[in-house]
């Protein structure tokens, strides 16, 4: 009766055994689930992170561009505006050469001017 109450027990004992590697087995693959399930979650969030990133990197980039060719554009304008200085100095000294001759002319017309002048003003018409 012993040896079949050895037994009985012996046999309780493989059962919890196996009972308890069940339920190892069982938290087990549960851990392994969840951590696959973070490690998807985590990737997701990183490939959004990412994509995040990679978008202000060419916003900036485009800016950055942009800002460039602004400066480039008004280098430009302000090499170019180097011959449109060239002009307007030019059209400075016509200007001035025309006004000088104006001046000359009216010197020597003055007098003669002054004269008809005085002539319209100082005779009476009937």
């Amino acid at each position: 009766m012993e040896s079949s109450r050895g037994q009985g027990g012996i046999q309780q004992l493989l059962a919890a055994e196996q009972e308890a590697q069940h339920i190892v087995n069982t938290a087990r693959n549960a851990k392994m689930a969840r951590l696959k399930q973070a490690k998807e979650e985590a990737e997701k969030e990183i490939a959004e992170y990412r994509a995040q990133v990679e978008k202000e990197f060419q916003r900036k980039l485009a800016e950055i561009f942009l800002n460039s060719l602004s400066d480039a554009c008004l280098i430009f304008i302000k090499q170019s505006s180097g011959d449109s200085g060239a002009n307007v100095k030019r059209l400075e000294k016509e200007t001035e050469a025309k006004i000088d001759h104006l001046k000359n002319e009216a010197a020597r017309i003055s007098d003669d001017v002054v004269q008809m002048l005085l002539k319209h003003v100082t005779t009476v018409k009937n």
